[in-house]
């Protein structure tokens, strides 16, 4: 059995991954930390990670960036692995996750989807047949609450499309900020908001006279509860390092 902490139990994401263990044997949530506290839930629910006297295998994080400090201050202290489903960090807050993984099992991703994990291994085939010759493009579209902009998934599927390209690209944002034609070592990534979205991702591969778009869509948050949790199951007693959906799958197919 694992015992889970959930961090940002009171968000919406944290009431489906509370569902997902009520429906999963391996493993239970021990107790949950919102900075609004107690809720309706059947287990023990801390405004922060200083006031938790019990210790569990692994902790659930689906918060913001502001409870990291606490979170990896906890975690190193009592030797807990961490699946970090956060997104929006800066570049320093990210260098404190890598530097706690020294210590410590860090699942770190950005997107807990197996579809959007084949999408990303997906572009970056594509981007070692099309890459030098296509502009290529990323469309990003979530609800009207999602605080941070690009999603951390656009920021991921950038991240592996640029492992496969002969020269670093420069990320652009913001392209009505200045006036000039798209030079060759751009990725463009947008971000749309509005609705209920639960999150779309396309990537545009755009040549002469053809464009190749490879697409997912996200229908329902259950699936990145669900990643989640068998993360928090599959990162249990590992050794310290940064682990991701890839690993995981690996070893699910094993």
């Amino acid at each position: 059995m694992t015992g889970i902490i959930l961090c940002g139990c009171n968000g919406k994401m944290g009431h489906v991954v509370a569902a997902s263990v009520e429906n999963n044997s391996d493993c239970e949530i021990i107790c949950g930390v919102d900075a609004f506290g107690e809720s309706n839930y059947s287990f023990p629910v801390y405004k922060s990670f200083a006031e938790i006297d019990t210790k569990a295998d692994v902790i659930i994080d689906f918060s913001n960036p502001a409870t990291l400090d606490g979170l990896l201050e906890y975690a190193e202290g009592n030797s807990v692995p961490a699946v970090i489903c956060t997104t929006g960090y800066s570049p320093e807050e990210v260098e404190k996750i890598k530097a706690a993984s020294e210590k410590i099992a860090v699942f770190y991703s950005g997107n807990m989807s197996l579809g959007v994990n084949l999408l990303i291994e997906l572009a970056k085939q594509a981007t070692k047949v099309l890459g030098n010759d296509f502009d290529i493009e990323i469309v990003e579209k979530h609800h009207n609450l999602k605080v941070d902009a690009p999603s951390g998934t656009a920021l991921m599927i950038a991240d592996g499309i640029s492992e496969e390209l002969d020269q670093e690209p420069q990320y652009v944002y913001d392209r009505h900020s200045y006036r000039r034609k798209r030079s060759k070592n751009e990725i463009g990534i947008h971000a749309i908001r509005g609705g209920t979205i639960v999150g779309e991702h396309d990537v545009i591969f755009a040549g002469h006279d053809e464009v190749v778009t490879i697409s997912h869509q996200s229908q329902s948050k259950e699936l990145f509860a669900t990643g989640a949790v068998n993360a928090a199951v599959f990162l249990k007693d590992k050794p310290s390092g940064m682990y991701n959906m890839s690993q995981m799958l690996t070893e699910k197919l094993k």
